[in-house]
Order: structure tokens, then C-alpha cells, then sequence
């Protein structure tokens, strides 16, 4: 069992070192190893508190916390940036875990978390953008009720493109 919390600024490093061991666990051969080898958990860590000490309230983090209390999961989300969307329309910008409780539910929980969480602030629907090719999140988020709506985009990692496909959640509804 994990309880979902807001983020705070002590969780910072936990959460850094979540989406650092997350981005190479999950892009590991889909974007460049030289890409994954650079992210620096001390300087996510540092954004985070910037951006936590600003008090962006239109940006949500959670995080899931363990039974022992560490942090194991973190969700973050707000306002879709796509300027095609409704202006009802929330973004999922992520949603990681330490590697080794994937297929434990803390991901269904944190995703359940950002989409009632979407709901309370007055959000229709969500989308979110994900790997083409990381077939295991896609899994995941299809499980979740997300489906693709032919949107496509390309993330640029350090000059190798990686295309991305747009998945919405519509209307919201808990996973």
C-alpha cells in the first residue's frame, strides 16, 4: 500500500532520482545512451525546488509514499500545453517510478491521483504524450482509458528524433 501526497520540497531528491532511474529504465534503447548517461539527479532536484518554491499552484506533483515512508512514485501535472487543445484540456507531463515497483499498482494509483486531481480543478479531459516505440506505457495508459488521438510530435534528444504520439483521456473518468 502507498499513500499519495502532495510533493514537497524535502521530497525533491527522491523525486529527481525517480525520473532520472525512470527516463533509463524506460527509454533504455530508445533514446540515445549518451542522452540517458547525462541527466543529473542533483540538478532536476534543484529545478524542482525552484519551481516548488515559486508556487506555480497551476502545476500538481504528487508522490507515492511507502508504508516506511520513502517516496517510491511521483505524478506531475496542470494545463496542456498544446495550443490545439480545449482550453479544458489537462496534461499528464509525468508520471515515474522506481524501476523495481513496476506492476505493483503504484502507478495505477498515481495516475487515479492526477486524473481526480484534474477533475477537482475543473479539467474535461487530459492528455499526455508518450514514446512511440515504449510499448509498455502505452500498454499502461490504454489500460488506464487513455487512447491515442492521432496527434504526433517529435522529442528531440540531443539531435536523434524520437516521435511521440498524443494520448487523451476523454471525458475524465478514474482508471
Amino acid at each position: 500500500m502507498v499513500r499519495i501526497r502532495e510533493m514537497t520540497e524535502a521530497d525533491a531528491d527522491a523525486v529527481a532520482e525517480i525520473r532520472v532511474r525512470g527516463w533509463r529504465t524506460a527509454y533504455a534503447g530508445l533514446l540515445p545512451g549518451g542522452h540517458l548517461d547525462a541527466l543529473d539527479a542533483a540538478e532536476d532536484a534543484a529545478r524542482r525546488r525552484e519551481r516548488l518554491a515559486a508556487g506555480d499552484a497551476r502545476v500538481a506533483d504528487l508522490v507515492a509514499e511507502s508504508a516506511e515512508g520513502d517516496v517510491v512514485g511521483w505524478v506531475c501535472f496542470g494545463p496542456c500545453r498544446d495550443a490545439d487543445q480545449q482550453a479544458d484540456t489537462a496534461e499528464l507531463y509525468a508520471l515515474y517510478l522506481r524501476p523495481e515497483r513496476i506492476g505493483t499498482g503504484v502507478g495505477r494509483s498515481l495516475c487515479a491521483a492526477a486524473v481526480e486531481g484534474t477533475r477537482k480543478r475543473g479539467y474535461a479531459r487530459m492528455s499526455l504524450w508518450v514514446v512511440r516505440d515504449n510499448a509498455r506505457a502505452r500498454r499502461f495508459y490504454e489500460r488506464a482509458g487513455f487512447a491515442p488521438d492521432g496527434a504526433e510530435d517529435v522529442y528531440d534528444a540531443d539531435g536523434t528524433p524520437v516521435p511521440e504520439v498524443r494520448y487523451v483521456l476523454d471525458p475524465l473518468r478514474t482508471p
